[in-house]
């Protein structure tokens, strides 16, 4: 008999394009500094661990201004995560200035451009984060203290498909244009990384906050988004933001940034879940959401034992519509109550339950309380 628990595949992990950039940046000043293109370099990572990273390639010359410079690639691997980067060449070009205590980092080709107020760094500088600009100065400073480089160094990070992989992010609604972000926290990419997706709902409701917006609308995907843009014509696109599972985390946060509501848009199963009180809604409690489901239309005076029986949200759903459609009603006040409770009363909260075909099922609102 195969053991399921052993015999299971142990996911991968990977670097962060801040790994990346900072490998490209170590491997291009040793070429400036006469050593022969490296096929490895040894970056630090924002854990202390060390990691080898294989140099893609490598080029050098005399740019326009007469001035020596290198650049080197490395291709991003993000191990087992689904992320768009993988696979993507990370650049830097680096050359001397004379400035030896100085090392300065700009943004290069397919690198985005920060054009408003929220993010980690202000608008107009490059996209690329305290933590992997870290990691670059000591991948710099790493060389210069074993090649006896007393030079400054400038390092501009490039991507050459920047533009198009930025096309399948969110950057250009949190006004970061013309390229993706350089990313990493530790420098290490984690299959289906919890703390990624966080960070990008705290990102969006940092970008709603600093542009002038007190009311999100939360959304669990990119369907219940487009539904509720259209249903919200007159909300900002900034005010959008995508959550995922995460529904707890994602108040907790809005009540941190200093928002005074929140509107979820979810479709019924997912509304289902938050109405039980999941802080989490992955399809894990997908059975426990529905026998909640049953109790609570049993305790409306409907047949709770057809909706425990029922196999999918989506069946239990149209036998309520049909059936006894206030449930609904109750599902998102309760939904709207538990989101109240997360935040520990300091947010207005407002439920928008769509059908299975984007058309709004129930809408309730409950607000913060006076504390």
């Amino acid at each position: 008999m195969t053991n399921t628990r052993t015999s299971k595949k142990r996911l991968r992990s990977g670097f962060t394009t801040g790994t990346a950039a900072a490998a490209a940046a170590k491997a291009a000043l040793y070429v400036l500094a006469g050593k022969s293109v490296p096929l490895v370099v040894s970056i630090r990572l924002l854990t202390d661990a060390w990691l080898d990273i294989k140099v893609h390639e490598c080029v050098s010359g005399i740019d326009e201004n007469g001035k020596p410079y290198a650049l080197c690639t490395v291709i991003k691997d993000a191990g087992d995560d689904p992320d768009v980067t993988n696979r993507a060449e990370i650049g830097s070009k680096v050359w001397f200035t004379d400035d030896p205590d100085n090392i300065s980092i700009t943004g290069g080709t397919g690198v985005g451009t920060i054009t408003r107020p929220g993010l980690e760094l202000p608008p107009g500088e490059p996209a690329i984060n305290p933590g992997p600009r870290q990691m670059i100065c000591e991948a710099v400073n790493d060389v210069r203290n074993r090649k006896g480089i007393k030079k400054g160094v400038h390092v501009e990070i490039f991507v050459p498909c920047g533009e198009e992989i930025a096309k399948k992010t969110l950057n250009a609604r949190l006004g970061i244009v013309g390229g993706i972000s350089i990313l990493g926290t530790t420098g290490v990419v984690t299959p289906m990384s919890h703390e990624a997706y966080i960070a990008t709902i705290e990102a969006g409701l940092s970008v709603a906050k600093a542009t002038g917006i007190d009311t999100v609308v939360l959304t669990t995907g990119r369907r219940s988004e487009r539904h509720a843009m259209g249903f919200l014509p007159d909300m900002a696109e900034e005010a959008f933001i995508q959550i995922g599972d995460y529904f707890s985390r994602s108040i907790e946060l809005a009540v941190e940034k200093g928002l005074q509501k929140v509107i979820l848009a979810a479709f019924f199963g997912k509304a289902v879940k938050m109405a039980q009180g999941a802080g989490h809604t992955h399809a894990r409690t997908s059975r426990l959401s529905m026998a909640h489901l049953a109790r609570v239309v049993a305790g409306a005076g409907g047949d709770g034992e057809v909706i425990a029986n029922a196999n999918t949200a989506r069946e239990a759903f149209f036998i309520i519509e049909k059936e006894c459609p206030v449930i609904l009603d109750i599902i998102a006040s309760q939904a709207a109550e538990n989101a109240l409770g997360f935040s520990g009363g300091g947010i207005s909260v407002r439920m928008i339950l769509f059908d299975f075909s984007g058309k709004v099922a129930a809408d309730k609102t409950i607000e913060k309380e006076n504390l």
